[in-house]
C-alpha cells in the first residue's frame, strides 16, 4: 500500500504517510567526478532511528575525496549517496526515540553515528570509534548521505540546529566549521595568540579566521592572491601572507608577522604538501602545528628530533569534532561570530559543483538545495 508504515514508526505532525520515492544524487562511477540525480526508495526508520527531510546539504572537500578514492580509509561506492553536511527536519522516528524530536530541524555531520560505549567515545574521540559510521561513504564503514531528499540517522546522533541560524549557513559548519572549530581549541592558547593558517581563504580557511577570532586569537592568514587578501582582511585576519608573493621568503614573513618569534599555533587546513612542509617553520618555541587538510598523496611533516626538543615544538592531528563541539560551532554562528560564505545551487548541479571544485576554481562554500522546507 503506498505511503505505508510500520506501527511502531511515530510520524511528525502534519505528516500523514511516509513519501515511497526520493530526489537522489549518486556515484556514477566512484574514481571519477560523475554523479546522477536518481529516484531511490524511502527506508522507514528502524529502532533509534529517525527519518530526515533534508533541505540543503553542503558540498565538502571530503565529498570530492571519497568520489574520486584518493584515500585509503574511506571511499565511495558506485550507485552510493554522498554528502554529509545536511539539514533538514525529523519527519518520521522509530521504536524508542523520544517523540519531541519529530519536526525539530537537525543536522547530519561526517560521523553519521557511533557505539557511545568504547574507550574512545568515552574520551570524547568520536572519529575514533572503531564502529563509527560514515555518512556518505561506502562499504562496511558507509551509510548513505545527505545529497537526497530523505535519510536516515541515529537519533541520539543528530545534532540540534539552533534557531535564527539558516539552514543554508548551518550545513557547512557540520563538517567544515566544527572541524576547524575543534582544531583551533585544543589548542588551549592564551587570548593574543598568534594562529597561522595555510590555506586560509578556502573553505576551511575562511571559517577558521572568524572561529579564531572569537576565540581572541591574532591570526595570520596564508595564502595566494588579492582576491583572497581581501577576503581574508575582510574577515579579520590581522595579517596576510601571500605564498605567491613571498616565495622561499615565507618563513621569514609568517615568523616577522608573529613579533618576529613565529607563531604559537598553525592550524593546517588545505590539503596543501607544500604547506605541511613549510609548517614546522613557521612556529615560535612551544609552538604546535595541528594537521587537518589530508592531501590525496604523501604529505610528510618532517622536523628532526632535535628541533622538537631544542623547540618544544608539538605536532597534533585532529578530524572533525563530538556532539558537543558540534554544538559550540554553531552557537557561534548563532550569535553572528562565524558566517559562511556560500552559494547554493540545486542539486541536479553537483557534478559541475565537483569539476570546479576539483580545478580548485571554488570562492565559497557550496551547498546544494535538496529539497523544499
Amino acid at each position: 500500500m503506498p505511503g505505508a508504515h510500520a506501527s511502531d514508526v511515530q510520524l511528525a505532525k502534519g505528516i500523514s504517510s511516509l513519501p515511497k520515492t526520493n530526489r537522489a544524487a549518486v556515484y556514477t562511477k566512484v574514481g571519477e567526478v560523475a554523479t546522477e540525480v536518481r529516484e531511490l526508495s524511502v527506508p522507514e526508520p528502524g529502532p533509534g532511528q529517525v527519518l530526515v527531510k533534508i533541505t540543503h546539504s553542503g558540498v565538502c572537500h571530503s565529498d570530492l575525496h571519497v568520489m574520486l578514492g584518493d584515500w585509503s580509509f574511506v571511499r565511495g561506492d558506485d550507485g552510493g549517496v554522498g554528502g554529509h553536511e545536511g539539514v533538514g527536519n525529523v519527519i518520521a522516528a522509530g521504536a524508542g526515540v523520544d517523540p519531541s524530536l519529530l519536526g525539530k530541524r537537525v543536522g547530519i555531520k561526517w560521523l553519521a553515528t557511533i557505539c557511545m560505549s568504547c574507550k574512545q567515545c568515552w574520551h570524547d574521540r568520536d572519529c575514533m570509534c572503531a564502529g563509527a559510521k560514515i555518512s556518505g561513504a561506502g562499504g562496511a564503514v558507509g551509510t548513505p548521505g545527505t545529497f537526497q531528499e530523505y535519510t536516515l540517522s541515529d537519533a541520539k546522533y543528530v545534532t540540534p540546529i539552533p534557531d535564527g541560524l539558516d539552514s543554508e549557513l548551518a550545513a557547512p559548519l557540520l563538517c567544515g566549521g566544527v572541524t576547524v572549530y575543534k582544531a583551533l581549541k585544543i589548542l588551549k592558547l592564551e587570548a593574543g595568540s598568534w594562529v597561522a593558517i595555510p590555506g586560509a581563504g578556502g573553505g576551511l580557511g575562511h571559517l577558521g579566521i572568524q572561529y579564531a577570532k572569537a576565540m581572541g586569537y591574532r591570526v595570520i592568514a596564508i595564502d595566494g592572491g588579492d582576491d583572497k587578501k581581501k577576503l581574508c582582511e575582510s574577515l579579520g585576519a590581522d595579517v596576510f601572507v601571500d605564498f605567491m608573493k613571498e616565495g622561499d621568503n615565507i618563513v621569514k614573513a609568517v615568523r616577522d608577522a608573529a613579533d618576529g618569534e613565529g607563531a604559537d599555533a598553525v592550524v593546517v587546513v588545505n590539503s596543501s604538501a607544500r604547506s605541511y612542509a613549510q609548517a614546522p617553520d613557521f612556529l615560535a618555541i612551544g609552538g604546535t602545528l595541528v594537521a587537518v587538510g589530508i592531501p590525496g598523496g604523501s604529505g610528510p611533516v618532517t622536523v628532526e628530533p632535535a628541533e622538537l626538543v631544542i623547540r618544544d615544538i608539538r605536532i597534533m592531528g585532529s578530524a572533525v569534532g563530538t556532539r558537543q563541539d558540534s554544538v559550540e560551532a554553531l552557537a557561534l554562528a548563532a550569535r553572528g561570530l562565524v558566517k559562511p560564505i556560500v552559494k547554493v545551487e540545486d542539486l541536479s548541479e553537483l557534478t559541475n559543483i565537483f569539476k570546479k571544485m576539483h580545478k580548485g576554481d571554488l570562492v565559497a562554500r557550496m551547498v546544494v538545495k535538496v529539497s523544499q522546507d
